[in-house]
This record gives C-alpha cells, sequence and structure tokens, in this order.
C-alpha cells in the first residue's frame, strides 16, 4: 500500500508540474492578448507595457521546459512576443537580441504549422510587427541620407509583406533610387520596383511612378525606355502636366520631332494659356528646321536644295508664330526670345550663306537674294534686339545681333557686339 500511495503522489507531482508548465503557456498567450488590446490605446499603454513583460516571463518558462519548449504554439507565441519587444523603442539595446529570437522562433513555428495553419494568425502577426520594425529602420536612416541601410530595411520590409504591395515597392525602390546616386548598381533594383509600381492593379499615385522610372531611365542613359515609359504614362493620364513636360523633353533630346507635334498640340489645346507649351513647339519646329537645313546641304541638285530650304522657311515661321504666342501671354519670357530671335534669323543666314556662294556670272540672281536678304533682316530685327534686351548676357542673342549687323554691312556694330561676346564670363 506505501508503494501505491509513493507512486500515486509522484504520478501527481508529474502531473501538477506538467500543468505548472502549460498554466505558463496559457499566461504567454493571455498577457500577449491583452498587451494586443491595450497597447492600441494611449491611456491604457503601461498596462500593456506590463503585459508583454508578464508575457515574455511566461514564454519564456514554456521555452525551457522539456515538455512545452518545442510545441508549435510556443514557438508561435515566442516569436511574436519577441516581435513585439522588438519594435518597443524603449529597449534600444535589446533590440537586437529580441530581433534574433523572434526572427528564428517565427521560422520554426511556420515550419511546424505549414499543414495545419492551427496558428497562422499569431505567425502573421509575428511578422507584421518584424515588418513595422524594417520599416522604422528604413525611415530613420532615409532620413539620416543613409540610403543604403534604407535600402536595406525596406527591403527587408518587402519580404515580410505580401506579394505585389505597392507600399513595399515604392519604398525599396525610392531608397534604391537614391543609393544610386552614389552606387549605380543600386539604380536597376529601383527601376524593377518602380516597374512593379506602374503595373500593379491598384495604385493611387501612378503618375509619380512613371516620371520617377523615367528619370531612372534616363540615369542609366536609356533614351529609349526614358521615352517608351514616359509616353506611355502620358497617354495613361494626358491631364498630367507634369508627365507632359518631360515627354516633350525627352522627345526633343531624343529628335521624335514628329510624334511631339501632335502631342504638343493636344496639349495646348488643353491649356492654350500655358506659354512653355508654345516653347515647346516652337522647339520642335526650329529642330524639324536644322535637321532639314542639314539635308539641304547635302542636296545634289538646286532644286533638291531650294524644296528643303522652303521647307526650313516654312518649319522656322511655324516656330517664330508660336514663339509670339507665348511671348503675348508672357512678354519678359527670355528663352523664348532668344529662340524668336534664332528662327527669325536662320531663313535670312540661310539665303545669305547661299547667295554668296552663286558663280560670278549669276549677278542677277545675286542681287535679288541680297535684296531678298535685306528685307527679311528688317523683319527680323525687332525680335533679334528683343532678345538681347531680355538676355544682354546670353552669346546666342548677342550672337544673333552681330549676324544681324554683318548682314547689314553695319561693321562698326557687328565688331562692337563681338567684344561683348569676348567679355562674357566664360569666354
Amino acid at each position: 500500500m506505501k508503494i501505491k500511495f509513493l507512486i500515486t503522489g509522484i504520478l501527481s507531482l508529474v502531473t501538477i508540474a506538467a500543468f505548472a508548465q502549460k498554466r505558463e503557456l496559457e499566461n504567454a498567450d493571455d498577457k500577449f492578448k491583452s498587451y494586443d488590446i491595450a497597447r492600441l490605446n494611449k491611456l491604457t499603454m503601461s498596462q500593456a507595457v506590463t503585459d508583454l513583460t508578464d508575457a515574455k516571463t511566461s514564454i519564456d518558462k514554456a521555452s525551457a521546459n522539456e515538455k512545452t519548449g518545442n510545441l508549435t504554439q510556443t514557438y508561435a507565441l515566442k516569436g511574436v512576443i519577441y516581435a513585439a519587444l522588438a519594435i518597443d523603442t524603449t529597449q534600444k539595446t535589446s533590440q537586437p537580441a529580441n530581433l534574433k529570437t523572434a526572427t528564428e522562433a517565427l521560422a520554426k513555428a511556420k515550419s511546424m504549422d505549414s499543414v495545419k495553419n492551427e496558428y497562422k494568425k499569431t505567425i502573421d502577426e509575428g511578422y507584421s510587427f518584424l515588418a513595422q520594425y524594417s520599416f522604422d529602420q528604413g525611415r530613420l536612416n532615409f532620413s539620416a541620407k543613409k540610403y543604403v541601410d534604407a535600402y536595406n530595411s525596406f527591403s527587408a520590409f518587402k519580404q515580410y509583406r505580401a506579394p505585389g504591395d505597392t507600399l513595399a515597392a515604392y519604398v525599396v525602390g525610392l531608397s534604391a533610387g537614391q543609393a544610386g546616386v552614389t552606387d549605380p548598381k543600386y539604380n536597376q533594383i529601383a527601376i524593377t520596383n518602380y516597374k512593379e509600381l506602374v503595373a500593379a492593379p491598384v495604385y493611387n499615385n501612378k503618375p509619380e511612378a512613371y516620371s520617377n522610372l523615367t528619370a531612372l531611365y534616363l540615369t542609366a542613359k536609356d533614351t529609349t525606355d526614358a521615352y517608351k515609359t514616359v509616353m506611355e504614362g502620358m497617354q495613361k493620364f494626358p491631364a498630367n502636366g507634369a508627365l507632359r513636360d518631360k515627354a516633350i523633353v525627352i522627345g526633343l533630346q531624343s529628335g521624335k520631332t514628329d510624334e511631339l507635334i501632335t502631342t504638343i498640340q493636344s496639349a495646348i489645346t488643353a491649356e492654350p494659356n500655358r506659354k512653355e507649351l508654345h516653347y515647346y513647339l516652337a522647339i520642335t519646329y526650329s529642330e524639324i528646321a536644322d535637321n532639314l537645313y542639314a539635308r539641304e546641304k547635302k542636296g545634289k541638285t538646286q532644286a533638291d536644295k531650294d524644296a528643303l530650304e522652303a521647307q526650313v522657311v516654312d518649319n522656322c515661321n511655324k516656330a517664330a508664330a508660336e514663339l509670339q504666342k507665348a511671348m503675348a501671354i508672357d512678354p519678359n519670357y527670355g528663352s523664348a526670345a532668344i529662340t524668336l530671335s534664332y528662327v527669325s534669323m536662320k531663313p535670312v543666314t540661310d539665303l545669305f550663306n547661299s547667295a554668296n556662294q552663286l558663280p560670278t556670272s549669276a549677278q542677277k540672281q545675286y542681287d535679288a537674294a541680297m535684296a531678298k536678304v535685306q528685307t527679311m533682316a528688317d523683319a527680323a530685327k525687332p525680335a533679334v534686339l528683343k532678345a538681347v534686351e531680355l538676355n544682354p548676357n546670353s552669346p546666342e542673342a548677342l550672337t544673333n545681333l552681330k549676324n544681324f549687323y554683318l548682314i547689314k554691312k553695319d561693321m562698326a556694330d557687328a565688331n562692337a557686339t563681338q567684344k561683348k561676346i569676348e567679355a562674357l564670363p566664360g569666354k
């Protein structure tokens, strides 16, 4: 009988011990749930801190016990509790250790629970805390201009988020783009993430994403994809003026003049009083005129050259008309004044140069051409003088003025203007 009582007593002690450890696990769960509610209210934040501390104490005991230490629930609770501790900014010295413990416990819990998904909600909450920690670290590093560190933190944040998460793609793209300023290897990472944003089914700031993606392509000297991207963005968001302006500038730089005319004319229809749009259209016509003149110089017959010169003059006139509209909106628009001076003088100088290349036997043709040159120069004079008035230190404006004086055979003023050009800074 004594032996029977002894065995019964031992079994009772074992049962009590096992129950005690199970109770620690339940207490950890209860305290964490209490913390999870209390942390949402500033008035109960102190209680939340106490609950989290108690939850840690209980989960540490449950983890140390051989009966409960290897349970899926234990790993799940340990992961979420330590993840919550990791985002506690009042415990900075223990944050790295808490983060490591949480990461390891959650990985173990996720592996053990992969079939039943019994503790998925707890595990997911733990990962949401780790995501918050990574995001907060990324934000701090970005504010401190530590862009590579910010990128690393935001990359970790993205790993914790669901596939296709636009916030994660945005912060990774943003930080990688900044890191790419000093280390170009990050630019492709930024491009990949911005491409995710423009392709996302739902994203509220796609125009900015298109703009940033375009800028990244330009940084990589990929003007083809830059133009393709900005045009796609402009087509999807035709009312976005910033995208439209960028499309025009890149198009001009890339020689996409024919496409641009339709694009800019549509923009002017939408915003007729935007001086910049008239200026961009004028620049486009001017670019076409320059290209035609390059072809004219290579023309094989005089008839070919004359036909091309007529197109040059036509495009210069179209440019001048748009520039006059721009200056009607803003009479002090300096850039427009310089370009108007140029397109006004270009047909004059072209004809002047062509006349001087005529053979001596074509005196009558030469005289007629020079008479026309003088008339055209007189018509261009107001634009030439206005450009210098608004831009007295512009070498382009002064060069057009000097050419005007040379054509008018006013050598004194031509030489005086040349001296002004030579006196400009950097000359």
